[in-house]
């Protein structure tokens, strides 16, 4: 693997950092990461990492870029780092950001994957979206890159606002869910950190039941539910309180506001 350049070594960028490196993907010493407050990159650097806060130099010095910035900091950064990009490969995964936009500010010849990866990154977990009108090749190459810290899906550009709410923003729905989990069994009797341990146990066991079987969440909702049973009971509760609407809502909510 070539060298890593993350410019914007926020949370997304920390974290794809430190799956890149605890994955073994790469080296230390091939990664570079800018961030103006470099003093909270300092595990990185005690790891071997390159750290600084000059994105000219990191785009030169790299031969794929991943940018990890906000939206409205895009086009400044890709105007200041332009003139280091011809020949490299550019991943970006800023969202509601096109790759018609981006060709606009630094030209047609640089390639240019959009990626929408999540925190999950940090763990190796992470899910991330591909899009792009690259060279086989570079597909690869990001491919490679990021199922170092999970697993990756190729889609069309036009969804990748829709992946940016159910991949990114979804890590948040999830752990809010988690946390109502953990407040309900502190209610019904567990101290708080057993209750955390059995719904994170129980959450994993969930994607993993699924994943592993590539079965349907009714049907094992069905396996579980007995009848007159407290689980259907709960369930039904739930829903008459809007529960699966409330998610569908938030969700298409999240989208409406990219």
């Amino acid at each position: 693997m070539k060298t890593v350049s993350i410019i914007g070594g926020g949370n997304l960028g920390n974290a794809i950092a430190n799956g890149l490196v605890n994955s073994h993907i790469i080296q230390p010493k091939q990664l570079i990461v800018t961030r103006r407050k470099v003093e909270l990159l300092k595990h990185l650097s005690k790891q071997g990492a390159q750290i600084h806060s000059d994105n000219v130099k990191a785009a030169k010095e790299a031969d794929i870029i991943i940018l990890c910035v906000k939206p409205y900091n895009i086009e400044g950064i890709l105007t200041e780092i332009k003139g280091e990009l011809k020949g490299k490969l550019l991943i970006s995964t800023v969202s509601g950001v096109t790759l018609k936009q981006m060709h606009d500010w630094i030209g047609e010849e640089v390639s240019i994957i959009r990626s929408m990866p999540n925190t999950a990154a940090e763990v190796e977990e992470s899910l991330t979206c591909l899009s792009g009108d690259v060279s086989e090749a570079e597909f690869s190459i990001a491919e490679q890159l990021f199922q170092a810290i999970g697993k990756t899906i190729r889609i069309q550009e036009s969804l990748m606002e829709a992946a940016t709410v159910l991949g990114a923003c979804g890590i948040a729905y999830v752990l809010r869910f988690m946390r109502a989990m953990v407040q309900g069994g502190i209610q019904i009797g567990f101290d708080a950190q057993t209750a955390t341990e059995i719904v994170n146990q129980t959450v994993l066991g969930a994607a993993k039941l699924l994943d592993d079987t590539n079965s349907h969440p009714e049907r094992e909702i069905d396996k579980v539910t007995t009848p007159k049973g407290c689980t259907i009971a709960g369930l039904n509760e739930m829903e008459h309180n809007g529960f699966s609407s409330a998610l569908i809502k938030g969700i298409t909510k999240s989208f409406d506001e990219i």
